[in-house]
């Protein structure tokens, strides 16, 4: 394997690229690496595999009941359980219609991102303990680098709550419509244009 990095102003290492020997497979490993070598909150972000479906919608449900459940009506937490433990999106993530990325710590899932409707992010949700470390920032620049390059889109749209409008905007995303209720769930459509 090989190893692509940058080196920001602090003299730390952001993500590490790492390319498989036969060249065809790029694996993120990111965490911070000071200039004496040392890595801390190493984290591996990639495709999610079929076994990690479940690991992964149960972290995703545990944040968003911390976190996102409380702007919801009964109704809109009500709906977001059923639209991630609905069978057809397992179905289409084992099809390939729906792209899931992940980040790991080991082998915990920490992070997890996904993409449906060519370019539509439909999920992004970092596990509580490693929140504003990078992982969703890492899953998100992953995801929009495969939709710019790979898929040939020139744009992603998401529907933000309201807990990560902030966040968004700091990845480069404007709001397109101010904030909407449906079902019991707010969002605010947000985009970034490539």
């Amino acid at each position: 394997m090989w190893l692509t990095a940058l080196v920001d102003r602090k003299n730390t290492v952001p993500a590490m690229r790492y390319k498989s020997n036969d060249g065809r497979a790029w694996h993120e490993r990111s965490g911070v690496v000071d200039i004496r070598g040392m890595v801390r909150m190493p984290y591996e972000v990639r495709w999610a595999r079929a076994e990690e479906w479940t690991p992964t919608i149960r972290m995703i449900w545990a944040t968003f009941v911390k976190y996102e459940g409380r702007d919801y009506t009964e109704e809109g937490i009500r709906k977001f359980f059923e639209f991630i433990t609905d069978e057809s999106l397992y179905t289409s993530f084992l099809e390939g219609e729906y792209r899931l990325m992940v980040a790991l710590d080991g082998r915990k899932i920490i992070g997890a991102g996904s993409v449906r409707d060519k370019n539509r992010l439909s999920l992004l949700f970092v596990d509580e303990a490693y929140q504003h470390r990078g992982v969703g920032s890492t899953i998100l620049m992953n995801l929009c680098n495969y939709l710019k390059t790979e898929a040939g889109e020139r744009y992603i749209s998401l529907q933000a709550a309201p807990y990560a409008v902030n966040f968004y905007r700091k990845q480069g995303f404007r709001a397109v419509h101010p904030e909407v209720e449906f079902s019991g769930i707010r969002v605010t459509p947000m985009e970034k244009v490539f």
